[in-house]
């Protein structure tokens, strides 16, 4: 065996960037990538919703929506105007925090007229989240955010990427605590398919995750079916879903559907300035996701240029979600980089597939009923699975680093610390002793500022990046080849790029890498 040869087996990813699996092969692996992010994308909805008042009809709308606009901002994100990572765009919990403000101050103000408060409330979101995003794109296309690469280190990077795992760390035991017997039936499915079986045969080494789900589902459907699972569990499946919902629906498709925006309302524009917190949170998380993917995907370091371009495709994606009133904006997904891990799959093309097949399911409503039946005990399961390789690849970037620094030591512990403690002061949603500072009493441009301030601190992610990047940058005591740039600074290069996507482009349809 030659060197080269030899080397081609220490690949991990089977399918990498530029590979062309099979279509039918690619449409499959594509509806799993999908999958992993069905549990947090009809969560949105249902939050905000709640807040909303919606009426029943009208929420399955606003899921349908979400999942189409997924696809086109997907989409959007693969072509020129985007980075090309093999990376999902969905909702984002970061636009929170500012819905709910602009629910309230419509509330508040009891905007009434022919039509109901919530659709008022939905005009208003939508007005906002357009309004904003201009923010996020000229950051984006100027090149603004893209410096910022200049200033970060695996020291940062790799603790940042491990929050994004951890972030969620809250919800996925009591996710499962839901019917531990169904959540694990699931997860040991995932180890079972994933670490063992996928030695075995190629269909679980490529479909783990797929195949770990339909495990829990149909665990669910047996006990459902059974009168083991009682109607009012987590983990029955509601099958009157799936016959209340009509064949073909085309209001998904359809912009504004809910009214116009009144972009002269005194009550959006405040809405847009709080909405900046959603979305200055939002990039700090999708720059870490971006370094994420790549590593996980055996793909170079995402340059500057791939940045602005990716930050820049997210802001046209959340103009686009304010067109379709999602009442959400669109951010790159962490459960997609952990499926790719889990999965060994980082091909576009499975990913404009599994795009495609997101503007076709809320059309074929009865489809999308059947994947909104996805137990919540699976689905806390899976994100056991997915959010812990995510938080593993976040470790993974310190390999590169000298850990015998004490230096680097300090800031990657403090700033672990900081990210898990920090929210908890600042955050009433995450705990009962949390105290919000009240900025109202210094005016409206000090509360604008204060709810940005506000949406960091309770971001854990963020304090974790933003601490790092101070400490890493001002502290003296380690070298460049110390921190890890000069490694990064090698495979962040356009010529490394080149170089991948040569070699990518040389492989045949149909043709798998070596592991």
């Amino acid at each position: 065996m030659s060197e080269e040869n030899a080397q081609e087996k220490q690949h991990w990813i089977v399918y990498p960037l530029g590979s062309k699996p099979k279509w039918p092969l690619a449409v499959l692996l594509g509806i799993q990538q999908y999958l992993t992010m069905f549990g947090a994308t009809v969560l949105i909805p249902f939050i905000v919703g709640g807040a909303m008042k919606l009426p029943p009809e009208e929420l399955a709308l606003m899921i349908s929506t979400i999942f189409f606009t997924s696809g086109l901002c997907t989409l959007i994100q693969q072509s020129p105007l985007g980075n090309r990572l093999p990376v999902i765009q969905g909702g984002t919990f970061s636009f929170l925090g500012p819905t709910f403000a602009i629910i309230g101050m419509v509330a508040a103000k009891e905007l009434t007229g022919p039509e109901p408060m919530w659709q008022i409330q939905i005009q208003h979101v939508a007005g906002a989240i357009m309004i904003a995003s201009v923010f996020e794109i000229v950051l984006g296309y100027t090149g603004i955010m893209g410096q910022v690469r200049k200033i970060i280190s695996p020291i940062v990077i790799g603790p940042t990427i491990a929050m994004i795992g951890l972030a969620l760390y809250g919800i996925g035991a009591p996710w499962m605590a839901s019917n531990w017997i169904i959540s694990l039936i699931t997860l040991v499915a995932l180890v079972l398919y994933s670490q063992v079986f996928s030695q075995k045969s190629k269909a679980f080494m490529l479909f783990p995750v797929l195949l770990a789900i339909v495990t829990g589902w149909l665990a669910s459907l047996i006990g459902t079916v059974s009168g083991m699972i009682s109607p009012d569990s987590p983990a029955y499946l509601k099958t009157d879903l799936i016959g209340a919902a009509p064949w073909l629906s085309l209001k998904p498709l359809m912009p504004f559907k809910w009214g116009f925006p009144d972009f002269g309302s005194a009550t959006l524009w405040a809405g847009a300035f709080g909405m900046l917190a959603g979305y200055l949170a939002s990039m700090i998380e999708s720059i870490g996701d971006y370094y994420a993917c790549a590593r996980i995907s055996e793909a170079p370091v995402p340059t500057g240029r791939m940045i602005s371009r990716g930050l820049g495709a997210e802001g046209l994606g959340c103009f686009v979600a304010g067109i379709l009133q999602t009442c959400n904006g669109t951010t790159t997904y962490s459960e997609n980089i952990g499926s790719i891990g889990l999965t060994r799959v980082a091909s576009r093309r499975v990913v404009r597939c599994g795009a495609a097949v997101m503007l076709i399911i809320p059309i074929v409503a009865k489809f999308g009923a059947i994947l909104a039946t996805l137990p919540k005990p699976v689905v806390g399961a899976m994100f056991v699975g997915l959010f812990g390789m995510i938080a593993s690849v976040g470790l993974s970037n310190l390999q590169i680093v000298n850990l015998n620094n004490s230096r680097n030591l300090f800031i990657i512990g403090i700033s672990f610390f900081a990210g898990l403690s920090v929210p908890y002061h600042f955050s009433p949603m995450l705990s009962a002793n949390a105290v919000p500072i009240d900025w109202s009493a210094g005016g409206a441009f000090v509360k604008v500022l204060g709810e940005i301030l506000q949406a960091i601190l309770t971001t854990g992610m963020a304090v974790t990046a933003l601490l790092g990047i101070i400490l890493d940058n001002i502290l003296p005591g380690a070298t460049r080849a110390e921190r890890g740039l000069e490694v990064w600074e090698k495979e962040a290069s356009e010529e490394a790029w080149e170089e991948a996507e040569a070699k990518w482009a040389a492989m045949k349809e149909g043709e798998a890498r070596p592991v």
